[in-house]
């Protein structure tokens, strides 16, 4: 069964825009599924996946454009650059929109690619596993701000959550395989999934000389999801040198398994932390990886904090990601010790936001937002708790409880 995604009003406003519209993310997020389901004219679907058409691409790329002309949906396009040249040249002299459909799940070989080879005449979209409206059954929402429009608009359609519910949908993750699947077919899933990427993917990769180091790494990253990345503490643990982790977390930050949330600073003062935040993309990933095998271990766990985090910021991302849009998203942390788990900015207001898995926060979680005028003399906009509340309510004049299942 097909699931709605947000992202399919953004694809046709592209389409309709470019001759080439390109959507990268992780294997298995539904890329040329909801491609396919855009679709309104005959195209052709092919796939690099298969060795011999992708040897025919890579070998004689005009071949393989005479072979599959446009309209056509290109999938695993990362298999064989080779081709954007002479898309460029096929586009520039049809000057038609909606021609080629690209998909790719190696961004770190691909994107370089694209922009240069096709500047001007790709639409480039992201699309990550399943949202939470997207599950519910609400594709078309806006990107989450702490506003009083965006919690009057989410008020009628959230679908109420509870811990034991939350702790599930972080535990389950956001592949669309997953989705209607049973909970005994988890981690057959996402052992397959690691193999195909690490076959797939990473074994092609110079810089990574060794999968089971990579895979070590993998696992001690994702015990660390929602915390600052320190390179020397990881590597360390691996055996491998901070360069090399380096190296790596950009693998994963590039391929969209993992995002960076970079720390917000004006260079008005040294004293606040520069380091980001690691957030897995995909909290069952994350789960799989640290050895947490039910929702209720997890719930219990020394991580349920930080993966409510990852959860919430992943969640946040993809409201905008999906709706076409880059948000400028940070969080705050100072040697003082003062932190704001996100900060939002829009058109020079930031919008601070505290993540906490309690039911009932009160002033006392928000009194870090006073930085944003006092510390980093910005505007503050609207800030908000997300926390295991049933419904939102006003904490402050300008601040609101607001319940995860709004996200």
């Amino acid at each position: 069964m097909y699931i709605k995604r947000t992202l399919e009003a953004e694809i046709a406003k592209l389409n309709d825009f470019f001759p080439v519209v390109f959507i990268g993310g992780p294997r298995q997020v539904g890329k040329s599924t909801i491609f396919e389901n855009c679709s309104k004219e005959n195209r052709t679907i092919v796939t690099l996946d298969t060795p011999s058409i992708r040897a025919l691409a890579k070998e004689d790329p005009k071949a393989f454009l005479e072979r599959y002309p446009a309209p056509v949906l290109i999938d695993e396009v990362q298999y064989a650059p080779e081709l954007f040249s002479y898309i460029k040249a096929i586009v520039d002299k049809e000057k038609k929109t909606g021609m080629y459909w690209l998909t790719g799940s190696q961004q770190f070989h691909l994107m370089k690619n694209v922009s240069e080879s096709l500047a001007g005449r790709v639409g480039i979209l992201t699309l990550e596993g399943l949202s939470q409206d997207e599950k519910n059954g609400h594709a078309e929402v806006p990107p989450f701000l702490p506003t009083k429009e965006y919690l009057s608009t989410k008020a009628t359609i959230a679908t109420p959550t509870n811990l034991k519910t939350i702790y599930h949908l972080i535990w389950k993750g956001s592949y669309p395989k997953l989705f209607n699947a049973d909970d005994s077919l988890w981690s057959v899933y996402y052992d397959s999934y690691i193999q195909t990427y690490l076959e797939r993917d990473i074994r092609s990769l110079s810089s990574v000389n060794n999968e089971l180091d990579f895979l070590k790494f993998m696992r001690v990253l994702a015990a660390r999801t929602g915390q600052e990345l320190e390179y020397s503490s990881i590597a360390d643990e691996v055996g491998v040198s901070a360069p090399t982790i380096k190296s790596w977390v950009s693998i994963l930050k590039a391929s969209g398994i993992v995002f960076l949330l970079e720390p917000y600073y004006k260079n008005i003062t040294k004293r606040i932390i520069k380091a980001p935040k690691v957030h897995f993309m995909d909290t069952g990933l994350a789960c799989f990886l640290t050895g947490w095998n039910t929702p209720e271990t997890l719930e219990n766990g020394a991580m349920n904090g930080h993966i409510l985090e990852s959860y919430v910021v992943s969640e946040i991302i993809k409201s905008y990601w999906h709706n076409g849009k880059r948000p400028n998203i940070y969080y705050y942390r100072d040697k003082d010790k003062r932190e704001i788990d996100v900060l939002l900015e829009e058109n020079g207001v930031l919008y601070p936001i505290e993540i906490k898995k309690k039911s009932n926060p009160d002033k006392n979680d928000i009194k870090n937002f006073a930085v944003i005028e006092k510390v980093l003399q910005q505007k503050r906009g609207n800030g908000a708790v997300i926390c295991m509340a049933e419904t939102h309510l006003p904490l402050t004049d300008c601040d609101n409880i607001i319940p995860i299942g709004y996200l």
